[in-house]
């Protein structure tokens, strides 16, 4: 399993790659998704970023859809699982 560092170097790693597979400079992307450009700089080199700007940055380069998949709720094949399944908690458990 990767680290939040790791992971948030990999995501942007990939959105360089997908940047460049487009043809676009930074400054290009940058002012078609409305992030400074200090902050798409930043967000290659280091992984850190808002998650506003980086939705921006996956809509400017027309890649929203691998976004709906994130935090999505979780969903049953048969009616066994759903009644297996707890209720959905309404309050958290640990202080």
């Amino acid at each position: 399993m990767l680290s939040p560092e790791e992971t948030t170097l990999a995501i942007a790693t990939r959105l360089k790659s997908r940047r460049l597979a487009r043809m676009l400079t930074q400054q290009g992307l940058a002012r078609r998704s409305g992030v400074a450009l200090g902050t798409l700089k930043k967000f290659e080199r280091s992984g850190q970023i808002s998650l506003k700007s980086f939705v921006r940055l996956a809509i400017a380069l027309q890649d929203e859809g691998a976004l709906e998949n994130l935090m999505r709720e979780e969903e049953f094949a048969t009616l066994d699982e759903v009644l297996q399944s707890d209720q959905k908690r309404q309050r958290g458990r640990i202080k």
